[in-house]
């Protein structure tokens, strides 16, 4: 029996649980541990003094006096290692370092086309990593990389599964590339989970909830569950893809999936484009014709400036996307009865005529009972939503107490690719 395989799984789950309570809560005392953990003074004292030993955790000065001798305040070592997150979109990426606390200390946000494939744009965020490596941290290890992208993602194996706006992606070795790359355990999630994540752990005002959705209104559209305080990923990674549900009123409009009568395809980012643009071309919009005879295009940003504008067709197109979205989600707010609606994405960052429509329709489609606590807001995190949820997803599948089991005795993950394999499909902690 090796070293990794003599420790205990009580033993992991409580040195996990203490590593994860000093993770969250810096600068805690022994006595505190103890208090909300429930466990044992001397089982607090020992699981310490493993942390300490493996360079996890350090002393941080002394805590107040209860009568007694003051504790020791204990926090974690969060300059041992670098988490490298990365946020692919359909037109942008945004790439970050953070610390072992998920503290965001360097990152960059760059235009790309995911269309381009997974050689040009995964150069790109290879580069953009090692130039903030050399900047940030230079001779600092890489612990573990979190990597989103906008498609269906198969986490068990990390592979993008026929993604309907990335063309060339389709079981591209994300996971094997980049953890070659920097010699680290590297998870690959779809962007609408990290994005979910990202609130869970960043926004006080969804740390508390336990049952929470989040809704991007974007390009595509799409929903991550978060259940009883864990990601739910369903049994092969796909669960929340509402942007390809079938509705009534796309029924004749064929989608980027190559299927007719999906949400997506008619309210979506690319879809308010188009109709933005059909709008300026037959006239029905003077001020979109104005924008697309000066700029050749009509963007979302375009159609909200003319609504602000009192733009009357521009204001109903709006509109319609927030009533289409919000009464598909009223139908998963009914089945899935959450505490918590998150809206963000382009869309919704744009303006509030959707997020008002999307509410509107919540609130009149829903059960009763579903909507008598529930509450509707925008992302507190913006853009930098999805990079925080990669940083916090690596941070979570590192500190895993069976992974966590299997470096703990090297006080490092980095070096060690392999202990992505075998991952828990369905769910984050």
């Amino acid at each position: 029996m090796t070293g990794e395989d003599a420790i205990s799984t009580e033993r992991m789950e409580s040195l996990a649980a203490v590593l994860s309570w000093i993770r969250t809560h810096p600068h805690v005392t022994q006595p505190l541990l103890t208090q909300h953990l429930g466990l044992k003074r001397s089982v607090v004292a020992a699981r310490v003094a493993e942390l300490e030993a493996a360079g996890l955790v350090v002393a941080a000065g002394m805590g107040p006096s209860t009568g007694g001798r003051a504790p020791r305040r204990i926090r974690l070592r969060t300059e041992a290692g670098v988490i490298v997150g990365v946020g692919i979109g359909a037109t942008g990426m945004q790439v970050g370092l953070a610390d072992l606390s998920g503290r965001i200390f360097a990152d960059h946000a760059a235009p790309v086309d995911v269309a381009d494939g997974p050689d040009v744009v995964l150069e790109r965020v290879e580069q953009v990593v090692e130039d903030l490596l050399s900047a940030h941290a230079a001779g600092r290890e890489v612990w573990a990389v979190g990597v989103g992208v906008p498609g269906p993602v198969e986490f068990s194996s990390g592979l993008p599964v026929a993604p309907p706006i990335m063309p060339g992606w389709d079981r591209y070795p994300i996971r094997e590339r980049l953890a070659q790359r920097w010699s680290a355990p590297t998870w690959v999630d779809n962007d609408v989970n990290l994005l979910a994540l990202g609130e869970l752990r960043a926004n006080p005002a969804a740390t508390t909830e336990d049952d929470l959705l989040y809704i991007k209104i974007g390009t595509g559209i799409g929903a991550g569950l978060v259940s009883g305080g864990r990601l739910h990923r369903g049994k092969n990674g796909c669960a929340g893809d509402i942007g390809h549900v079938a509705i009534a009123e796309a029924e004749n409009v064929i989608c980027r999936c190559g299927n007719a009568g999906c949400l997506e395809a008619v309210a979506g980012g690319a879809a308010l484009a188009r109709e933005g643009r059909r709008l300026a071309e037959s006239g029905a919009s003077s001020l979109l014709a104005q924008i697309l005879a000066a700029n050749g295009t009509v963007t979302v940003a375009d159609l909200i400036t003319v609504a602000e504008r009192g733009d009357a067709p521009a204001h109903a197109l709006l509109a319609r996307a927030g009533r289409l979205v919000g009464t598909t989600l009223a139908t998963l707010v009914s089945f899935y009865n959450p505490g918590l609606v998150v809206l963000g994405g382009g869309v919704v960052r744009a303006g509030d005529y959707v997020l008002a429509a999307v509410r509107e329709a919540v609130y009149r489609r829903s059960l009763p009972l579903a909507t008598r606590t529930l509450r509707i807001e925008p992302s507190a995190l913006g853009r930098t939503g999805e990079l925080t949820g990669a940083v916090h997803l690596a941070l979570e599948e590192v500190f895993e107490p069976s992974r966590l089991a299997r470096w703990l005795s090297t006080g490092t993950p980095a070096g060690r690719p392999e202990l992505a394999s075998g991952d828990r499909a369905g769910s984050a902690a």
